[in-house]
């Protein structure tokens, strides 16, 4: 008679069985991750240059008018700050090329500290 048990002893004296895994091909491993990465190169990011901030009374900014001044917080020589969807990447200084308005790059983030701002 084959019966089955629940006493822990019993249970504890079977041998265990040897866990069967398929075999891992490493051949031409580097050029799948790129193929899995490439896809991410086309993805829209939002990238903004933020030369500074303020906070405004809704009073004060109704009565804004060309030639208004609104004061940043930032001095004047400071480094920009460059985010890629909100978050800081790098810093950098106010160039024009071409006569239109661009950005040095003159500090920029590690990909370690970019990692850890994705949390």
């Amino acid at each position: 008679m084959n019966e089955k048990t629940n006493d822990p002893q019993q249970q504890a004296t079977k041998e265990p069985e040897e866990a069967k895994f398929d075999e891992l091909n490493t051949e031409g491993a580097g050029e799948q991750t790129a193929r899995d990465i490439n896809f991410l190169l086309d993805v829209p990011l939002e990238v903004t240059v933020e030369l500074g901030r303020t906070k405004m009374l809704i009073q004060e900014l109704i009565q804004l008018a060309q030639g208004s001044v609104i004061e940043l917080d930032k001095l004047a020589g400071e480094p920009m700050e460059i985010l890629v969807n909100n978050k800081l990447i790098a810093k950098g200084e106010v160039v024009v090329v071409n006569e239109k308005f661009g950005v040095r790059l003159t500090d920029t983030i590690s990909p370690v500290e970019r990692i850890r701002q994705l949390k």
